[in-house]
């Protein structure tokens, strides 16, 4: 699903009201918890930034030794 900023703005609003009832259109979605809202905000961010062509890049470097 391809998400617009539109759709964060009213996960937001609903955050900052305290509801965790949120209408997309002629959907309308009820969150658990007020985590599981934060959560969305976080994969909708996500989705935006990819959509943007500015997803981050995770490196994980390894270095090993014997001890000698």
């Amino acid at each position: 699903m391809a998400y617009t900023t539109a759709d964060r703005e009213v996960l937001e609003r609903a955050l900052a009201r305290g509801e965790r009832r949120v209408t997309f259109g002629d959907k309308t979605v009820e969150y658990r918890s007020v985590d599981e809202l934060r959560a969305a905000l976080r994969d909708i961010d996500a989705a935006l930034a990819r959509q943007a062509g500015q997803s981050r890049v995770r490196q994980i470097r390894v270095t090993t030794s014997k001890g000698l």
